[in-house]
């Protein structure tokens, strides 16, 4: 019933959202998410979507699928930040979250609950997407604080398997802050309901400490990343004066 629903989802976004389709943007994030989802408890395929939004976000659905926002990858400074917050993403669907979640609400319901897409001008569809995350319940996006610090606790070990270094998903935690004090409002409503508060962020550096031995090296970042995120500046500017 999760992967139905989530596959419901999917195919809505798929189609109303603004999905980047540049075969090079869309092999190295794909790559990269792959890559955690090995090293994570995650038992089912995992697709990898980037969409075109300029909040710092990213989210899963259950079933297995990750959409990454345009707007996570350009202020990552580093490959590892990404991965990091995917790992988190990734987390909550080996974890099963929304099985509570769906407690809470029978899957009639959602089935009923609107989905929203008509064609739409770009600076229109950006804002409806913000206001309305594409149209997806955000029982599915929401989670208690329990969830959210087990997902924390298994994304930190998913990247650290892969080879980062769990301690940039902590930093970027703090760069969501920042960006959230420099320009009020830039931080999508699912960090506002669980944001990356002080006490997670001492949580998940503690538990960094306690069960992750440290390593010499770790996979920071590659000439790569570098790359893709000087195209991908090109490809939303060029589909912004569309």
């Amino acid at each position: 019933k999760e992967i139905g629903m989530g596959k419901q989802y999917a195919t809505e976004i798929d189609r109303s959202a603004k999905i980047v389709n540049d075969p090079v943007i869309n092999e190295y994030v794909n790559r990269v998410a792959q890559n955690v989802a090995r090293n994570s408890d995650l038992t089912i395929p995992l697709t990898v979507k980037v969409i075109d939004s300029p909040e710092i976000n990213a989210f899963a659905l259950p079933g297995g699928f990750l959409y990454v926002n345009t707007g996570l990858l350009l202020a990552a400074e580093e490959e590892d930040q990404v991965a990091g917050v995917m790992a988190h993403e990734i987390a909550h669907v080996a974890a099963r979250h929304w099985a509570s979640q769906m407690t809470k609400m029978t899957l009639l319901q959602y089935a009923t609950l609107p989905l929203l897409f008509t064609p739409m001008s770009y600076p229109v569809y950006m804002g409806v997407s913000q206001a309305f995350n594409f149209g997806i319940p955000l029982t599915f996006l929401k989670f208690n604080r329990s969830a959210e610090a087990e997902a924390d606790y298994l994304g930190i070990q998913y990247m650290y398997k892969a080879g980062y270094d769990p301690n940039s998903y902590v930093a970027f935690f703090g760069k969501v802050m920042d960006e959230e004090r420099r320009a009020p409002g830039s931080v999508p409503k699912i960090f506002q309901d669980h944001p990356p508060t002080p006490d997670r962020i001492i949580k998940s550096e503690e538990e960094i400490k306690e069960i992750l031995p440290k390593r010499e090296q770790y996979l920071v970042s590659t000439s790569e990343f570098n790359d893709v995120k000087s195209r991908l500046k090109t490809v939303v500017s060029t589909r912004r004066r569309e």
